[in-house]
């Protein structure tokens, strides 16, 4: 598992330098010792995914890791083929738009569209959050029933993730309810400060998602009511969607 992460961490540092490293710089970058470094490159060197350089001894990632990213995504089961309605949200709403699953007790991003104005919430796909600070998390948990949040979020860890976060599982319960009647969910600050987030579930092929639009708080909170509506017609576009597929596949 350590050699898998660290394999990772290679290539995340290569994509945050954006240019050749040698490995001194990369086995700083990931913490690793150089011995231990060197024969992760040398791994990656014989697969194909990493060359080397002459001058001054540096490495880069080849292409094979691109070519393979992309084959993979290409075929993604849910990402490709909500593109269109996700890119349709960011045009109508003008905001970053996000399409996230939970994973444990926590949510991952699976897809994150930025909006094209300058000062925007942006994150990378892939991002892990926490179930409790984040609107797609609570969109999630809303979809257990009063008794079961009563139960489960005691036993929820509740990192005070900015001054904002509710840690408090009481008060986080009665925000759920109160978000469950109007159908949409909503952080201010609680997972990145002066950020606003609403979110929604919705159903894809028997799979639980939630879409959600991110930004600077004094955008999004003057139409609070109208990306809530928006996010409640787009699921149900997505969930029209599935259905739609399901018959002409029959």
């Amino acid at each position: 598992m350590k050699t898998a992460d660290r394999t990772l961490d290679i290539f995340e540092a290569f994509a945050q330098a954006k240019k050749p490293l040698s490995l001194s710089e990369i086995a700083r970058m990931i913490e690793s010792p150089v011995s231990s470094c060197h024969g992760l490159l040398r791994t990656l060197q014989k697969s194909g995914y990493v060359y080397a350089l002459d001058v001054r001894r540096r490495y880069y990632p080849t292409r094979r890791l691109f070519e393979v990213g992309s084959a993979i995504a290409m075929h993604d089961p849910i990402v490709e083929r909500l593109a269109p309605v996700l890119e349709k949200l960011r045009e109508e709403i003008g905001e970053t738009t996000l399409l996230g699953q939970r994973q444990d007790n926590q949510i991952i991003y699976l897809q994150v569209l930025e909006s094209p104005q300058m000062i925007r919430y942006a994150a990378p796909v892939g991002a892990i959050k926490p179930l409790p600070s984040t609107a797609i998390g609570k969109a999630f948990l809303a979809e257990m029933t009063d008794e079961e949040l009563a139960q489960f979020l005691p036993t929820l860890d509740h990192p005070q993730v900015t001054e904002s976060t509710i840690t408090n599982p009481e008060h986080l319960l009665a925000d759920i309810k109160r978000s469950r009647k109007r159908g949409y969910f909503v952080t201010r600050g609680e997972n990145i400060p002066d950020v606003m987030a609403i979110a929604r579930t919705c159903m894809m092929d028997g799979e639980l998602l939630a879409i959600a639009v991110a930004g600077p708080m004094h955008r999004l909170e003057p139409k609070l009511g109208s990306i809530g509506e928006t996010l409640i017609q787009t699921a149900s576009s997505i969930a029209n969607l599935g259905q739609k597929t399901r018959l002409a596949t029959r």
